[in-house]
C-alpha cells in the first residue's frame, strides 16, 4: 500500500462517523413543516417524525434488542418502515427487510439465515407469518403493526403493538456513535439457481450512496429529479433494495413524503392526485399498472417525474407515459449495488443533436454516477474497449457495493472475481461513457453462431400500438441452437400473430437495427406476463413456459 502523509489529530478533535443517524441532520433543519404521509390514515411533520424514531429507538432497546442483534420487518410501504430504516440501524442493531412475496419456505430460510431475533409484523401478514413461526429458529420476540389499532395477537413473545410501545416511550433516546463500517441493512436476493443471498450494507455506504444520488437528483443534467420543493412516492417495495435508497435521500433533503402501503393502483394515482406527487420511481410492471388504472383514464400526469429500473426502459413504455404528461429517465443497479450505478444522462453536446438523440440516451442505462467505475471484462478477466459495439460482462467498483454474499463465501468469491463486482449483465460502454445493457448473460439467445439482445427485441415490438406488455427468451431449435419466442400482451380486441409482428419489425430489419433472423417466427398471445417477487421478467419462469407451450401447440402460438 502506498505509503502517504497521515497527521495525527488534535487531541480534542472530533471526527465524526459516516452514520444513518447523521441524514436526519438536514432535513427537519431546511424543512421541519414538511409532511411524512401514510395513505389515507395519517400524516406528521419532520418534528414528529424525528420524535417517533427516537422513540421507536426506545421500544425496540426496552424488548431486548442490542447492537449487533438483527430486526425484521414484514410490512407494507409505510411511515413505519420508514421509521425502522433509520431507528433499527442507529442503535447499531441490522435490519432486515423481509421480501414478503417470496415464498414461505424462503421466507423461512432468509429470517433463519439473517439470524432475526425480534419481528415486526404487519397484521395483513400474520396468516403468512404465523404459518412460517413455528419453523424460525433465532426469533424470540414479536412487535405488531397495524392500521386499526389492533393490540393483541398470538405470536411468539409478542411484546406490544407498535401506536402503542411508541406512545409509552420516551421522547428522547442518546443514539451513541460507533464504527461507520458496521452492518446497517440486509436483505435476501434470488438467483436462477439455490436458496436466497444475503446481501448487507454497511452505515459509511448507506451514507455515501445517499450523499451520491441527492447529488446526482438535483445537480446533474438540465433538470432536478428530486429536490425539497418535490413530492416524493416510492412505488417500488421498501424490502427492495431499501426502496432504491431514495427514502434515505428524500428524509436528507427534506421532502414531503407519501408512503401508500399495499399497491392498489385506484389508490396510487388518487394519492399522486391528491398529494400532488412529482416523484417517483418503478420497474416497468409497475408504471404499466398505474397508467392501466381506472382513476388514471384520461389523467394528465402534469410533468411527473419518474425513475424506471429493475428491467430495461424500452422505447413503447417512453412514449406511451410521455403521452400521458410523465418524464421517464432510466437508471441502473442491482440489489448487489445498493443500488444506484448509472442513470440516463444527456450531455451537452447530445442536448444539441436534437430530441431524438436525448431519447436515445434517456432509455439506456445511463452514465455512471460519481464514484462509480465501470468496466467491460470477458470471460479471461482481460477489460474490453469502450467503443459503444464491443459487448462484455458488466464489472463494477464503488464505495457501497455489498463486500459478499453472508456466509457465503465461495459466491462471494465468484461475485468479486478479480477484484471487480461482477454484474452478470451483458453490455456495451460508449465514448460518452453511457452504458448499455444489451442482455443478461443467461438470457442472451444464441441462434446460428450470433448473440441477440432479448432486450432490443422488447424494446422493438414494445413500439407496435397494440402491444402493452412484451417478454422475448430464446427456445430450443434444431438447427439454430436457439430462436426468439415472444409472449405478448395486447390491448383487448387488438388482433396479434406473428406475420403482423413480422410486418412491424421489418423496417428495423431494413434499417439495420436488427438481422433478419432476429424476427419470431412463434409469438404467444397472453393476458399476463410472469412477474418475480419484484415485478421484474420473470425469464426463466418464461422460458419453460414457453418450451411447454410449443410442445403442446397450444392455441395461442401463431407460426409463420
Amino acid at each position: 500500500m502506498l505509503k502517504t502523509r497521515i497527521l495525527p489529530p488534535t487531541e480534542q478533535a472530533h471526527s465524526t462517523p459516516l452514520l444513518i443517524k447523521n441524514l436526519l441532520l438536514s432535513g427537519v433543519r431546511y424543512e421541519a413543516s414538511q409532511e411524512i404521509v401514510y395513505r389515507d390514515i395519517s400524516r406528521y411533520d419532520y418534528a414528529t417524525f424525528i420524535e417517533r424514531i427516537h422513540r421507536l429507538a426506545g421500544a425496540l432497546t426496552a424488548a431486548g434488542v442490542k447492537a449487533g442483534d438483527t430486526v425484521a420487518v414484514l410490512d407494507w410501504d409505510s411511515h413505519r418502515y420508514l421509521e425502522c430504516m433509520f431507528a433499527v440501524p442507529m442503535i447499531g442493531a441490522v435490519l432486515h427487510t423481509v421480501n414478503v412475496r417470496l415464498s414461505p419456505e424462503q421466507i423461512i430460510y432468509t429470517m433463519n439465515h439473517a439470524d432475526d431475533i425480534l419481528v415486526l409484523v404487519n397484521s395483513e401478514f400474520l396468516p403468512l407469518y404465523q404459518a412460517v413461526e413455528p419453523q424460525l429458529t433465532t426469533v424470540t420476540s414479536t412487535i405488531l403493526l397495524t392500521d386499526d389499532g389492533t393490540r393483541t395477537a398470538e405470536l411468539r413473545g409478542f411484546v406490544g403493538e407498535y401506536e402503542a410501545l411508541l406512545a409509552a416511550a420516551d421522547s428522547h433516546y442518546d443514539f451513541p456513535d460507533f464504527d461507520e463500517n458496521s452492518v446497517a441493512t440486509t436483505f435476501y436476493t434470488t438467483g436462477t439457481t439455490g436458496n436466497p443471498k444475503g446481501v448487507y450494507f454497511t452505515h459509511r455506504q448507506l451514507v455515501l450512496h445517499t450523499l451520491t444520488q441527492a447529488g446526482m437528483l438535483n445537480s446533474l443534467g438540465q433538470e432536478r429529479m428530486m429536490s425539497n420543493r418535490d413530492v416524493y412516492m416510492p412505488i417500488t417495495p421498501m424490502f427492495h433494495v431499501h426502496a432504491w435508497g431514495m427514502p434515505y435521500t428524500a428524509t436528507l433533503l427534506g421532502v414531503k413524503q407519501v408512503y401508500p402501503g399495499r399497491y392498489e393502483p385506484e389508490l396510487l394515482v388518487r394519492l399522486i392526485q391528491q398529494e400532488k406527487v412529482t416523484y417517483s420511481h418503478c420497474v416497468p410492471t409497475i408504471l404499466q399498472m398505474l397508467l392501466n388504472a381506472e382513476a388514471a383514464r384520461g389523467y394528465d400526469f402534469g410533468g411527473m417525474k419518474i425513475i424506471i429500473g429493475g428491467s430495461a426502459l424500452t422505447r413503447g413504455l417512453y412514449e406511451a407515459a410521455g403521452a400521458r404528461g410523465i418524464r421517464l429517465s432510466a437508471a441502473y443497479g442491482m440489489s448487489e449495488t445498493c443500488p444506484l450505478i448509472s442513470a440516463g444522462y444527456t450531455n451537452l453536446q447530445i442536448e444539441a443533436a436534437g430530441e431524438e438523440e436525448q431519447i436515445t440516451y434517456k432509455i439506456k442505462a445511463g452514465v455512471p454516477v460519481p464514484m462509480v467505475e465501470a468496466r467491460l471484462m470477458d470471460e479471461q478477466g482481460n477489460f474490453l474497449p469502450h467503443d459503444g459495439h464491443t459487448q462484455g460482462e458488466l464489472v463494477l467498483r464503488a464505495p457501497w457495493l455489498t463486500q459478499g454474499y453472508f456466509k457465503e463465501p465461495e459466491k462471494s468469491a465468484e461475485l468479486w472475481q478479480h477484484g471487480w463486482m461482477h454484474t452478470g449483465d451483458v453490455a456495451a460502454i460508449d465514448h460518452t461513457g453511457s452504458i448499455e445493457i444489451r442482455d443478461r448473460i443467461k438470457d442472451v439467445i444464441k441462434t446460428g453462431g450470433e448473440w441477440l439482445s432479448s432486450l432490443e427485441l422488447e424494446s422493438l415490438i414494445s413500439l407496435h400500438p397494440s402491444v402493452r406488455d412484451v417478454a422475448v427468451v430464446g427456445v430450443p431449435d434444431p438447427r439454430w441452437d436457439e430462436r426468439p419466442f415472444a409472449l405478448v400482451v395486447v390491448a383487448p380486441g387488438e388482433p396479434m400473430d406473428a406475420t403482423l409482428l413480422a410486418t412491424h419489425l421489418q423496417p428495423f430489419v431494413d434499417e439495420g437495427r436488427i438481422n433478419k433472423w432476429a424476427v419470431p417466427t412463434q409469438i404467444a398471445v397472453v393476458d399476463e406476463i410472469p412477474k418475480t417477487s419484484v415485478g421484474k421478467l420473470d425469464k426463466k419462469r418464461i422460458r419453460v413456459d414457453a418450451v411447454a407451450w410449443l410442445e403442446q401447440q397450444a392455441d395461442c402460438i401463431s407460426s409463420r
